[in-house]
């Protein structure tokens, strides 16, 4: 008996699941997006005032990372950005151009060397193995910190008192998730300075009034979002898991960095975000909040609307601004 190959799910344009247990990751959607999910190569040289370099965390690792280190001649120690791409759980890597294109420009305006790591992906890892890689990456700067490891570039450059986290969508629930992990643990030397959740996936399994009524985009779609939290979640969970929906958790008594909660006025799932900004508050935490007016969702990583569109170029200069001032005032 011959087996045959079928599909058993599938987001289109980004990922096919077949019977075997095989993801097919392979860009299906309009051919003038792809160069977005292209990688591209480390390079050691400065180009456009940032080298970048790929590396494993420990020579017994498949943890790996991305070093941004911006071209900033006698500015001291800088900090550091820990970064976790989004993708829904389940795809985009961090080499891909339009976390390279966004974080490039990051790294030169913050002033701060970004580490971006490589996270496992679902469903073949369901979480929490990206969480367990975004702590581990974060655990690694400790070693780095304290002399155990060396790596050139953080550690002659980087301030590990000043190290903050940022993830973009999916990688902005990690971002949290790796926040309170750590609000439990001995980090020093290392300091948390901060927390950045962008556009982080919120959200409940009753739909909120914005996924009812917000625009889709073209890097947020319901299907998108419902397929991809089926194939990440542990077997069995909701999208009221607490790594989709902290909104109900207990805040008290965690000791958290200041977050700068960055939410876009047109995002399928602002009402959830807000509700989170919110119980925030209510817990007596700090945390800021940056909101880009007029549109959707992760429109900074967007290339072709930031060449062509006046409103995301501007909106994006505003959040890299903010950010960059988050950074500076931590």
């Amino acid at each position: 008996m011959v087996f045959q190959r079928s599909i058993v799910d599938q987001v289109s344009g980004w990922l096919a699941v077949y019977n075997d247990g095989f993801v097919d990751r392979t860009w299906t959607g309009p051919p003038q997006f792809k160069f977005m999910s292209d990688p591209v190569p480390p390079h050691h040289n400065f180009i456009n005032g940032v080298a970048t370099h790929d590396l494993f965390t420990h020579p017994d690792s498949d943890l790996r990372v991305r070093v941004y280190l911006p071209e900033i001649p006698d500015s001291g120690k800088l900090p550091i950005i820990l970064h976790f791409h989004g993708g829904g759980f389940c795809i985009s890597q961090a080499d891909w151009f339009m976390y390279y294109n966004t974080y490039t420009r990051l790294a030169r305006e913050a002033g701060a060397i970004v580490v971006s790591t490589y996270l496992r992906l679902a469903p073949e890892h369901r979480l929490p193995a990206a969480i367990d890689d975004a702590y581990s990456t974060l655990l690694w700067l400790q070693d780095l910190a304290d002399g155990k490891v060396q790596q050139p570039w953080l550690s002659s450059h980087g301030d590990f008192n000043r190290v903050f986290l940022i993830g973009d969508s999916s990688g902005g629930n990690i971002v949290h998730q790796v926040a309170k992990r750590a609000a439990g643990e001995n980090l020093y030397p290392l300091r948390l300075a901060g927390a950045i959740p962008i556009h982080p996936g919120f959200l409940r399994s009753e739909k909120s009034k914005s996924e009812l009524e917000k625009p889709e985009s073209p890097f947020l779609t319901l299907d998108m979002l419902y397929k991809f939290l089926k194939l990440g979640l542990p077997v069995g969970s909701t999208r009221d898991h607490p790594i989709t929906c902290p909104m109900g958790e207990v805040l008290q008594g965690l000791d958290l960095p200041p977050y700068l909660l960055c939410v876009a006025e047109e995002d399928l799932v602002i009402d959830t975000e807000m509700e989170f900004y919110e119980e925030m508050k209510k817990a007596g935490k700090k945390v800021e909040l940056l909101v880009s007016n007029g549109i959707g969702h992760s429109f900074y990583l967007n290339k072709i609307a930031i060449d062509l569109d006046p409103k995301t170029s501007e909106e994006t200069r505003k959040l890299i601004q903010g950010i960059s001032h988050f950074i500076g005032n931590h």
